[in-house]
């Protein structure tokens, strides 16, 4: 199967054309990383309100919410009691894989 050179070259003027979307969507992936992973090991130890958790990473308040509510969404956090009128997080207990078959 051969590949016409008109089309080969009309990918690779859409790749060049995007570059930027693509190198921009792949910093935010990779920051969004880098925050989930903070906020999971700032939740290690012990259930942390989303304040506490904030000063632990040395994030706004308002930025930890958000993760912490996708995170909650998602399964990677649960509720664990309240501390000061504030809901503490706790990280969820993983499945175990053969839980899981």
């Amino acid at each position: 199967m051969t590949v016409d050179p008109a089309r080969k070259q009309a990918l690779k003027d859409l790749r060049s054309e995007r570059r930027q979307w693509v190198e921009a969507a792949t910093a935010a992936s990779r920051s969004q990383k880098k925050t989930i992973q903070a906020i999971r090991k700032a939740l290690e130890n012990a259930p942390a309100t989303v304040p506490q958790i904030a000063e632990a990473v040395g994030m706004p308040t308002g930025t930890v919410l958000w993760f912490v509510a996708g995170m909650k969404k998602y399964g990677q956090v649960v509720e664990a009691g309240e501390k000061d009128s504030y809901f503490r997080y706790a990280l969820a207990q993983e499945k175990p894989a053969e839980a899981e078959a």
